[in-house]
């Protein structure tokens, strides 16, 4: 009887485990951008274009899902060659210091269908603070070119630069306290 008992306890994990689908973000199909007001009167936007997101979920609808992102901090680009090296200077993100940011989730709470609060630790200039963002799950389909799953989610939300050390230099107003957050991914199932 123990024998049978823990077969059926080695096949249910089992099962379990393989019931996870990793999926992994496409970089020509995703961004990772930000928002910040300058002088009061003016938003200033940029992205970080070398970034890498794993989302691991066994159900369909994401509701178990987990986010884990990793961004290249010298990928930072704002159109201007001047601002975006001094935001790799040590005034902002000390990019040599501190090469990556990463966001790891520790709850996702659904609030109405595909809408979710995703809520995790954001590690930005070697500080780790808790943030929760809003999440949208756009729906899983087909690319008819791949013929491959690709499934799409919508990130917004804001995070305080103060909170991790970001531009201490530079109070508001001459740079917002919050920083808006956006991203758009397009994921598909890893081999």
């Amino acid at each position: 009887m123990k024998k049978v008992i823990l077969s059926l306890l080695i096949a249910a994990s089992t099962t379990f485990s393989f019931a996870q689908t990793t999926w992994k973000s496409d970089k020509a199909h995703s961004q990772l951008k930000f928002d910040i007001s300058h002088l009061g009167i003016n938003t200033v936007s940029g992205a970080f274009g070398d970034f890498d997101v794993t989302v691991v979920a066994a159900k369909p609808d994401f509701s178990d899902a987990k986010f884990e992102l990793t961004a290249q901090t010298a990928s930072i680009n704002t159109g201007v060659d001047m601002r975006n090296n001094h935001l790799k200077s040590p005034d902002f993100f000390e990019v040599e210091k501190y090469p990556t940011l990463t966001f790891k989730t520790t709850s996702l709470k659904k609030v109405s269908k595909d809408q979710y609060k995703l809520s995790g630790d954001l590690t930005m200039h070697g500080v780790t603070k808790p943030v929760t963002m809003d999440l949208t799950y756009r729906g899983t389909v087909v690319n008819p070119m791949s013929k491959k799953d690709v499934a799409g989610f919508h990130l917004a939300g804001t995070v305080k630069r103060a909170d991790f050390g970001i531009g201490p230099k530079f109070p508001a107003p001459a740079l917002s306290e919050e920083v808006t957050i956006v991203a758009d991914g397009e994921f598909g199932k890893a081999q």
